[in-house]
């Protein structure tokens, strides 16, 4: 049940984010219908809303390259299943040589699979519903309707999906810092049911991480897009310079909770310093995670990681294995932090000291 209760709540998170989204193709859809019904005339425009779904989807990114690439579809689509309707007549045979003949002509022209699918499912539609060229061409037109309200759509979107990449960071950052706690509370406790969850959540993170990579991804694609957000440029691809050090962040994370849970169920013997150490580790992931939210400069973030950096570097003699595998991991965590908080990679490895016995 709770593993369902995460679910409903990850897809509800997801609904929420994708309402603008979803408001945008609500008004590409009314837009491109009236304008395809009254400037054209055309009574049935059916493919104008659907052009402009397919065009806007649901993310921003390569809304052009969609938009191009539906266009060029239903032209091929629409020639051919025109051209074939003409000289052999409608039916079962001909439909399946037009759909045939049109992706076959799109694979040619194109390597984009939109366009191939579309070149197919338009000329399913000219030899089922269409009897003459005109409408055939009215078939375009309505896609041509339909791409122009997306592009419009695209080029005026609202700023939530520069905003977006961050807030997702913070939550990918706000997960890390519980997934340490969860690791610290199953090395004191030495409980293995616990540490087994730990290493559990720590795998779920790839889920958070799939989020941040398409949000971030849009960000860049909308602000490119449209002239009207060019200025947040700079912020869009800061955010998105976050997805590489949060993405080995969270596989040392996982390399962390998987020797935590081995030396539980071992029962080696994990030095407490370590252990407050990766509990420190949490404390400061969650500062980070704070500073990523109220959108102030992550470089706030970066005192207490810092701090943890310069305690990770005191060995215990006579560490185990897991114990060193442990503390390694805090290290490499605590760079890929560092780089979260506005530091290159360089600059954050030589805040970590080397590893020295007290």
């Amino acid at each position: 049940m709770t593993g369902l209760r995460t679910a409903l709540a990850r897809g509800l998170h997801r609904l929420h984010d994708r309402l603008v989204f979803l408001a945008q193709i609500g008004t590409g859809v009314v837009l491109a219908w009236w304008l395809a019904r009254h400037a054209l005339g055309h009574a049935q425009p059916f493919f104008a809303p659907v052009t402009a779904i397919l065009c806007l989807g649901l993310t921003y990114g390569q809304r052009l390259r969609r938009i191009v690439e539906v266009t060029v579809g239903v032209a091929i689509g629409v020639l051919v299943g025109d051209a074939i309707v003409l000289l052999l007549g409608s039916g079962a045979v001909q439909m399946a040589l037009v759909v045939v003949a049109a992706m076959a002509i799109a694979i040619v022209v194109s390597s984009g699979q939109l366009v191939v699918i579309q070149a197919g499912v338009q000329s399913v539609f000219i030899v089922a519903f269409v009897a003459t060229t005109g409408e055939g061409v009215s078939r375009w037109l309505d896609a041509v309707v339909g791409g122009a309200v997306a592009l419009v759509i695209g080029t005026l979107v609202p700023t939530s999906p520069v905003a977006r990449p961050r807030a997702e960071a913070a939550r990918t950052v706000r997960a890390v810092a519980g997934t340490l706690e969860h690791v610290t509370l199953a090395l004191r406790t030495g409980d293995a049911a616990a540490a087994t969850d730990a290493l559990e959540e720590a795998r779920a993170l790839e889920a958070r991480l799939a989020d941040l990579r398409t949000a971030a991804a849009e960000g860049v694609a909308v602000v490119r897009q449209s002239p009207l957000l060019r200025r947040h440029r700079p912020q869009a691809v800061a955010a998105s310079a976050l997805v590489v050090p949060l993405d080995r962040c969270v596989r040392n994370l996982r390399v962390l909770a998987r020797r935590a849970a081995v030396a539980v169920r071992r029962g080696e013997p994990v030095p407490e310093r370590y252990v407050d150490l990766v509990g420190e580790l949490g404390r400061a992931t969650a500062d980070l995670a704070r500073v990523l939210d109220e959108h102030t400069r992550p470089e706030a973030g970066r005192g207490v990681l810092e701090r943890v950096a310069g305690l990770s570097a005191r060995a215990e003699p006579g560490a185990d294995l897991s114990a060193e595998m442990v503390r390694g991991q805090v290290r490499s965590i605590v760079v890929d932090l560092l780089v979260v908080a506005g530091l290159d990679d360089d600059e954050a490895l030589a805040l970590v000291p080397e590893s020295h016995l007290p």
